[in-house]
């Protein structure tokens, strides 16, 4: 692939449009986003973000950025774990997403405690050494350049700060077959028939195609200089849990 392209699902774009082709997506599915990950995971993303906010281990004083945090599902349990010491910050380069995760953190009280930001995962806005807890849920793989969102991550991470990437990954070869089913048959026709849009659909299931396996994002994850860096696969590998930290 040349240097000027990407990847946007399975097709090949320039770099400087995926951006745009992944706000269309979003903003086409924004309304929907619950709907989204329920028909993406079949519900389970619930339980796979309840065992990511398990394993940050936020505590009163924690100044946390929930990156690519969309409608604000974990920056919502950080805000409550945080207290009034702590800060937290929802970060996310599509506006409506950031619309309905502002309209969901206020009525759950969230205000006091909580910055809600819009920018871009690979040139983070932030000071070096800015934050106790990084998590990136189900976002990493529409970033453009992974390795230089995990660069900048790792500059805005305390010493000692942990890193969280929550994402659909590789699975393991006997559920293959079904998850490929699945996915490109099933997902787009409901997709169709709830929100009406297929399309958006289709990319979803070819973005995760597309995201590097688990092994490989290890590698990216070490070449940022992120340390102890391992995964913990969920449901058969269909979605991986990664931590690393900065030392």
């Amino acid at each position: 692939m040349k240097k000027n392209t990407t990847h946007f699902g399975y097709k090949t774009v320039a770099r400087e449009e995926k951006a745009s082709h992944v706000k269309d997506v979003f903003d086409s599915v924004s309304n929907n986003y619950d709907v989204m990950n329920d028909l993406m995971s079949a519900g389970l993303h619930r339980l796979w973000k309840k065992h990511t906010i398990e394993k940050a281990s936020v505590k009163k004083g924690y100044q946390v950025l929930d990156l690519a945090g969309g409608t604000g599902d974990l920056a919502k349990a950080f805000t409550k774990q945080v207290g009034n010491s702590g800060h937290v910050v929802l970060a996310d380069i599509n506006l409506s997403m950031l619309e309905e995760g502002r309209a969901r953190l206020i009525d759950a009280g969230a205000s006091n405690n909580l910055s809600i930001i819009q920018l871009n995962a690979e040139n983070l806005p932030f000071h070096e050494n800015s934050f106790d807890l990084i998590t990136v849920a189900f976002g990493l793989r529409n970033v453009t350049n992974k390795q230089q969102a995990l660069n900048s991550i790792y500059k805005t991470l305390k010493p000692g700060g942990k890193l969280l990437i929550l994402e659909f990954s590789k699975p393991m070869s006997v559920i293959q077959p079904i998850y490929d089913l699945y996915s490109f048959k099933v997902l787009p026709f409901l997709g169709d028939l709830v929100a009406k849009d297929a399309d958006s659909y289709r990319y979803l299931a070819e973005s995760i195609r597309m995201h590097p396996d688990q092994n490989t994002l290890i590698t990216m994850m070490e070449e940022a200089n992120l340390e102890r860096c391992r995964f913990q696969n969920f449901t058969g590998g269909i979605v991986a849990l990664h931590e690393g930290y900065k030392f």
